[in-house]
């Protein structure tokens, strides 16, 4: 027997359309490239999506079309996170810190036609343009005084929003329909792309919402520090809209000093990002002698909080630290730290303790369990460590244009971490099945370093680790082993690396070392980085 219920779509416009009918006046805020500040609410926010849904239809998008965006945390950014998914195209938000090839890769191989980018990104498009065969169309994020046409031919995303009328009759899609594309480069090999549906970005915003997540409600202002190209802002936009949110938005200035007045301004209560921005905002708060004002919760995420980071806040300014663990194949959030009442039984210590250690606890939507190497479940002890596995209605099945689902029979996908769980659901990461280093947030492989290093000639055997960093958290280091009577300098090695690596991919040092080989041949990692693990501690905080 079914239920009798009505069966009505989970659609991202419909968070807009709720968010425009029941907080119609709740501020945004938002920094532009250049610009003033941007003031509006969410009722400018629904009539200018709606303007640029009628743009985007002028151009000839509709249902499945693909569309990318290079893009800051800013209103026009927003504007078309909610215009493209609301008329069933496909939005994908390319990572400007990528190198021009690898994002050059994902615009081609998402199929988009269309390409909107900040005035700061104009450099970098008119490089990539003659990667782009099938770019049609490209939109600078940008008023007709400040657009610059370029080699592209880039029109004003205001003066085409101003040709169009404020409203606009919203589909009703399949809840399943694709919504957008985020590409994941936490591997070697071409980055690849996760699709997210309606459905999953609606739940996803429902469950960050939670009081055991984010804890959102009417009276928070967003601050949002995850970039928007980062697996949609960490879904930030859509849990805003569908809790009321005011919004604070960044733009390209995510220096200390500028979030701080940011915060001052708008009266920001939440805000999130990667650990690396909070260090330099405690030494601003430090250096200047301020307080946080209304700031009540930072989310952070992307790699481990030093306990001390929250120690500091929670001591000196009152604000609460989550820490938060998630990937884009995610939507992205999987667990976050908030406390229970079982924890809250061991008293105040014991909860610091917890949150400040773990990643995060279970929550509703994720499934998480951990199995050994013969794929056998492990128990949740708090000591079995085995990979990572996660499960649920907004992670991935497969990945874009794969011919394989990434996920198992039982819809099971290998997150590539290795991590205990605890008996009151809490998850700590122990290790990394795959050596990718995480610096500030971004994802770094060691092997992509290694195999174009080995290319130089001299070198014998490359390896690439990663050690703490008062400022990044984490960086790469390089230790060479060269062959018998090479000539291998640190000069020629960044030489060689420059053209072809991200520049913050760079490693931090080059050491000239014999490598530490296992038993099977292969390197020591676990050596080296116990060997090399303070080289960094001196390097500067800021």
């Amino acid at each position: 027997m079914l239920g009798l219920m009505q069966d009505r779509p989970l659609l991202i416009s419909g968070l807009l359309a709720h968010a425009a009918a029941a907080h119609p006046r709740r501020a945004i805020l938002s920094r532009v490239v250049d610009e003033p500040l941007w003031r509006y609410d969410y009722h400018g926010l629904a009539a200018r999506a709606a303007q640029a849904a009628h743009m985007l239809r002028r151009f000839g998008i509709g249902s499945g079309d693909r569309i990318s965006s290079l893009g800051w945390n800013g209103h026009r950014h927003m504007e078309l996170m909610f215009a493209a998914p609301g008329i069933g195209a496909v939005l994908h938000t390319a990572n400007p810190r990528l190198t021009d090839e690898q994002i050059a890769y994902t615009i081609d191989h998402a199929g988009s036609s269309m390409l909107f980018y900040e005035r700061s990104f104009a450099e970098l498009v008119e490089r990539l343009a003659p990667l782009l065969p099938a770019v049609r169309h490209y939109v600078m994020f940008s008023d007709a005084e400040r657009t610059v046409a370029g080699s592209v031919g880039a029109q004003s995303w205001e003066v085409l929003l101003a040709r169009e009328t404020a409203a606009f009759d919203w589909p009703l899609l399949d809840e399943k329909a694709a919504a957008f594309l985020c590409y994941t480069s936490g591997t070697t090999g071409h980055p690849k792309g996760v699709l997210y549906s309606h459905r999953s970005t609606v739940l996803h915003a429902m469950a960050a919402s939670l009081g055991s997540a984010f804890g959102l409600g009417a009276f928070d202002c967003i601050m949002p520090c995850s970039s928007f190209y980062h697996a949609t802002g960490w879904g930030l936009p859509f849990a805003g809209a569908l809790n009321g949110c005011a919004f604070a938005l960044p733009g390209d200035r995510m220096d200390a000093a500028s979030l701080h007045e940011l915060v001052e301004t708008a009266g920001v209560t939440f805000t999130c990002g990667v650990p690396t921005i909070w260090t330099m905002y405690l030494d601003h708060l430090q250096r200047s002698g301020a307080g946080t004002g209304t700031l009540d919760r930072i989310v952070i995420g992307g790699s481990a909080v030093p306990r001390a980071m929250a120690e500091r806040f929670a001591r000196d300014h009152g604000v609460r630290v989550l820490q938060l663990w998630g990937m884009t194949e995610l939507n992205p959030v999987g667990v976050v730290a908030t406390p229970t009442p079982a924890l809250a039984e061991w008293g105040a210590d014991h909860v610091d303790d917890v949150i400040w250690t773990r990643q995060g606890r279970m929550q509703f939507g994720v499934e998480l369990r951990i199995v050994g190497e013969d794929g056998a479940a492990l128990p949740h002890d708090g000591e079995s460590a085995g990979a990572l596995m996660v499960r649920g209605p907004w992670t991935i099945r497969r990945y874009f244009r794969a011919e394989e689902d990434a996920a198992d029979a039982d819809g099971w996908f290998d997150t590539g971490d290795i991590a205990t769980i605890d008996g009151d659901g809490f998850l700590r990461l122990t290790d990394r099945a795959k050596d990718v280093i995480k610096s500030g947030g971004e994802w770094i492989s060691s092997i992509d370093i290694e195999n174009i290093v080995v290319g130089l000639p001299g070198v014998r055997i490359a390896a690439v680790v990663g050690v703490h960093h008062p400022k990044w958290e984490e960086r790469p280091i390089l230790v060479i082993e060269a062959h018998d009577g090479a000539m291998v300098t640190v000069e020629m090695v960044r030489t060689f690396l420059t053209p072809r690596i991200a520049r913050w991919w760079m490693p931090d040092r080059i050491l000239f070392e014999a490598v530490p080989l296992t038993a099977t041949g292969k390197i020591d990692k676990k050596a080296l980085r116990a060997r090399h693990a303070v080289c960094l501690a001196a390097e500067p905080a800021a």
